[in-house]
């Protein structure tokens, strides 16, 4: 992690100076602004290092500017600098929420966490909109981070949404199935996350207990002879089916760590860090391919079954260093695999 640039959507954000070669047709997105955020603020707690100060900032920055009047955001600009659309995704407004959840709990400078919940109290009518279980848990994310920074005014939306959350898991699951849709797609370990975090957070062990329940169940669909292999885009798993092996995604990986390490929190028991550990190995080879993805302080774009998307987008890249940075204070050494 030598050297931070805000760059474009289809770039890794987070390389070494000289390898950034960015494709600036891809412009840029809130998504992507809400990962490098926090991705920057984990950085400078975790490694006390200011020096991606700016890269904060400016992600900080763009999220302001994406922010509509009614509390939703933006998503994709161009690189000339407007605005492609009148309303992001639900799943980008979503991330949004999180980002300014994670940054009014954990921002090194105190107007920085003041910009966040001003944004992030501007965004609480327009949850109710969030019409997707994966976008209401990556609210539910951030509002669990400031409710957990003393910001409790936070409570009773985050109960709405966790309640919804824990309706879905009980419509959908059964004994041999016990999840919240009737198939995986991406981003799988956010939904159990969020409901831990959740529980945690507002002392509910209903919510705890269905979030531990999703998690074990998805781990043990993941994992192959001691290795992690998620979901792949390439067909899903359908309750009943096949779960597809490929194309695996990083961002899968770094859900897996922070949905093992809330658990871990919450329950005491260290075989959530050893699962967390393993989900983090995916990036460094320790995959159902063999193939390491963390390269030159970035990662490739997807695992296929017999090739590798050597693209390192600002999603890879920002997955492997927020996965890397999640497990740093439990695992230095992690840090500097990934320099």
């Amino acid at each position: 992690m030598d050297h931070l640039l805000v760059l474009s959507d289809d770039v890794g954000i987070i390389q070494h100076a000289l390898e950034d070669v960015p494709d600036r047709k891809t412009g840029y997105c809130t998504d992507d602004a809400a990962r490098a955020f926090m991705v920057a603020v984990a950085h400078m707690r975790v490694v006390a290092d200011r020096a991606v100060e700016p890269l904060a900032r400016s992600n900080l920055a763009f999220l302001q500017h994406a922010q509509l009047d009614d509390g939703r955001f933006h998503n994709f600009m161009g690189y000339d600098r407007r605005w492609l659309d009148e309303v992001g995704t639900h799943d980008s407004c979503g991330r949004a929420i999180w980002a300014l959840g994670y940054g009014a709990a954990f921002a090194p400078a105190p107007s920085w966490r003041s910009v966040c919940a001003r944004l992030l109290d501007r965004a609480m009518p327009s949850i109710g909109w969030l019409g997707y279980v994966r976008s209401r848990a990556y609210a539910m994310l951030g509002l669990s981070y400031a409710h957990a920074s003393g910001q409790t005014r936070y409570a009773p939306v985050l109960q709405t949404l966790a309640d919804d959350l824990l309706a879905a898991f009980r419509a959908n699951a059964s004994a041999d199935w016990p999840w919240f849709e009737d198939v995986m797609t991406y981003d799988n370990a956010r939904l159990p996350e969020a409901l831990i975090r959740a529980g945690r957070q507002l002392g509910e062990s209903r919510y705890l207990d269905a979030g531990l329940e999703a998690l074990d169940f998805y781990a043990r669909v993941t994992t192959e002879n001691g290795v992690y292999v998620p979901i792949g885009n390439d067909g899903w798993y359908r309750r009943g089916g096949r779960r597809a092996r490929y194309d695996q995604q990083p961002l899968e990986a770094c859900a897996m760590v922070d949905a093992q390490l809330a658990a871990r929190e919450a329950t005491g028991d260290a075989a959530h860090v050893a699962a967390a550990e393993l989900a983090l190995a995916w990036y460094y080879g320790k995959n159902s391919r063999g193939v390491v993805m963390a390269r030159g302080g970035g990662c490739c774009d997807g695992l296929s079954e017999d090739s590798v998307n050597p693209n390192m987008g600002a999603e890879s890249t920002l997955a492997l260093h927020a996965a890397a940075l999640a497990m740093a204070d439990r695992r230095p050494r992690i840090l500097r695999a990934v320099r």
